[in-house]
Order: C-alpha cells, then sequence, then structure tokens
C-alpha cells in the first residue's frame, strides 16, 4: 500500500503561523503507473541529484525534503485492453499523495511535488483543493502539458490514467479517483488555464468545448507571445479566492530542450518561454503548490532534464536574472 509521507518521517511543523512563506516542502512521487514507459518513476531521484534541495535553499527559503512515497507495486501487468491501468495502485497512491500535500499547507509551508507521471497530479490538487475548501475558498490552475489529459475511459486510446488527470480534477472518470478526498470536482474550469497543447484525442476537444476550459495552444503562443498569453492565464487561475496551483509536464517543453520525456511532440515551449512563464508565476504571488512532473530518466540525456525541471522550480520560487 501507497504511504504517506508525512507518515514516515513525522517532521515537526517550524512552528510559524499558517500561510505559506519562505518555507517549502518537497514531496517525491514516483508514480510510473500511469504512464506506459518505464523510467519516469526515477523523476524525483533525478531532481535531487540536480541539486534541487540546495539551490532552493540559497534563494533563501527554509527546505524540508519529506523523501519519497512509497508506491505499492503490483504482482502483474493489466490486460492491454484495459481502460483503467493500475487503477487500485494510482488511486492509493493519489490519496496519500493528497494528504501529505494538505499537511504541508496546513503547516505553512509550500509544497514542491515531484512526479513520476502526471497521474499524480490527481492526489497534488487534490491535497491543495481539499486545503481551500476547508477555508471556503476556490482554487485556480495553470497547467502545462502538450496534452490535454482529459481523456476519460471511455475515449482513451491507451487506458494510461497519465492521460486522464484534468478530467479527474474536473469530475469525470472513475469515483476511485474523482472522489479523493471526499468530494467532487476539485476545480472549476472558469479558474483553470492550460498551456502549450498541440497533441490532443477527438474526446479531449469534445471535453474541453463542452468546459469551456481556457486552452493556449502553441499556435496562440506563437502569434500572441508567451508573454500574454501568461498574464491572460494568470488572470484566469487568480480569480479563484484560494490561490492556484501549478503543473509541469516536461513534454510541454520542446524536445531539444527536454528530451527526457516519454512522450516527446516537437514544437513545444522553448527554454526562455518556459522560465519567462515561471518567472512570471512568480511574480504574480499566489501560488499555493508547484510540480513538475513526466521525467523520464531512462530517456534523458545526461540529465538535461532534471536539471532544466530544477531551475524551472527555482525561477518559480523567485530566482532572477539580477
Amino acid at each position: 500500500m501507497s504511504e504517506s509521507v508525512l507518515e514516515q518521517t513525522r517532521k515537526p511543523s517550524l512552528g510559524r503561523p499558517p500561510g505559506v512563506g519562505r518555507r517549502v516542502s518537497i514531496i517525491g512521487a514516483p508514480c510510473g503507473l500511469g504512464a506506459s514507459i518505464a523510467g519516469v518513476d526515477l523523476g524525483p531521484a533525478a531532481m535531487r541529484v540536480a541539486g534541487l534541495r540546495q539551490r532552493v535553499a540559497r534563494l533563501g527559503y527554509e527546505v524540508r525534503d519529506l523523501g519519497d512515497m512509497r508506491i505499492e507495486c503490483p504482482n502483474t501487468s493489466p490486460p492491454p485492453q484495459e481502460k483503467l491501468r493500475y487503477l487500485s495502485e494510482i488511486s492509493a497512491a493519489c490519496r496519500a499523495l493528497a494528504e501529505d500535500v494538505r499537511k504541508v499547507l496546513e503547516e505553512g509551508e509550500l509544497p514542491v511535488v515531484l512526479g513520476g507521471d502526471h497521474s499524480i497530479a490527481i492526489g497534488s490538487v487534490a491535497g491543495v483543493a481539499s486545503f481551500c475548501r476547508q477555508r471556503e475558498e476556490t482554487l485556480g490552475l495553470i497547467w502545462f502539458d502538450a496534452h490535454a489529459d482529459m481523456n476519460t475511459p471511455d475515449t482513451s486510446p491507451s487506458g494510461n490514467i497519465h492521460g486522464m488527470p484534468l478530467a479527474v480534477l474536473l469530475g469525470y472518470g472513475a469515483p476511485e479517483l474523482t472522489g479523493i478526498e471526499g468530494f467532487s470536482p476539485k476545480l472549476d474550469p472558469r479558474f483553470c488555464a492550460h498551456i502549450g497543447a498541440r497533441d490532443l484525442d477527438d474526446g479531449e476537444r469534445e471535453l474541453i468545448r463542452q468546459l469551456g476550459i481556457r486552452f493556449f495552444t502553441m499556435r496562440e503562443i506563437d502569434e500572441r507571445g508567451m508573454s500574454a498569453c501568461m498574464d491572460e492565464a494568470i488572470a484566469i487561475a487568480a480569480k479563484a479566492s484560494g490561490g492556484f496551483h501549478v503543473t509541469l509536464d516536461v513534454d510541454a517543453l520542446d524536445p531539444g530542450d527536454a528530451p527526457g520525456s516519454g512522450t516527446v511532440v516537437r514544437g513545444g515551449l522553448t527554454y526562455r518561454e518556459a522560465h519567462l512563464a515561471m518567472e512570471k508565476i512568480a511574480d504574480a504571488g499566489g501560488a499555493l503548490a508547484l510540480e513538475i512532473v513526466e521525467i523520464n530518466t531512462a530517456l534523458d540525456v545526461n540529465n538535461r532534464t532534471a536539471e532544466l525541471g530544477v531551475e524551472l522550480i527555482l525561477s518559480a520560487l523567485g530566482k532572477t536574472i539580477l
């Protein structure tokens, strides 16, 4: 069974008043069951090798590294036609992650979640949404991804849950996933912005149109520029009363800059566009949690993608050129 990181460590609170400030807790969620290519479960370790904790601390933050969650390892593989591959294991992992993220926020710290495949966002966002719900506040979302991640069991061509998390968080999918933290949906589409899409499935397009969620495709980014698109995306997410969650799948980036992804799609965000996005998020304030997912160490080159993931976290936490 998955085990909560906080249950493993039980580290005491640093004793400051509630409210996210200059304190960060790193949570590793090395779940690779939502994807089809091995290697993504080592993403958290790769970012630690790239010096994440030390480099965040040099920005002036107090940093706790809570280590990695324990992920249940299945004994057998699901059949190829399975529509929800490894559902019970992913559900257990996301329940544990949601609890960890919520507790970190309650202790006045900012969670930095390291994936793992993007199915873990079901848990991380659920934890932040639960934190907001306790305060009768709403949660916004900025989601960077080449894909919509809005398939359902009925529309998914693969049955891989890492292609479903945004749909789940909006209330569509298996009850074992939508019901985490005891309520659904976790998000209002009016407060959600998706950035970097360039590879969508037909069923996803239909759900996007139905919900009216704001997608900034690569064409729009090309035409308007990253700065204008980010200003609008942040304005959308900031309409939520409680703050917003930021999650970045490295396949949102161009494979030339981020080769370590199992789902690469040419024509993604450039190195500077990605940094600009994170810098604008830092300038705006309001981010309750940060997340980097889908770094596949088996496909990476000299840890380049993990290094970039760390650099983007630093930019989101306020690192500047001057």
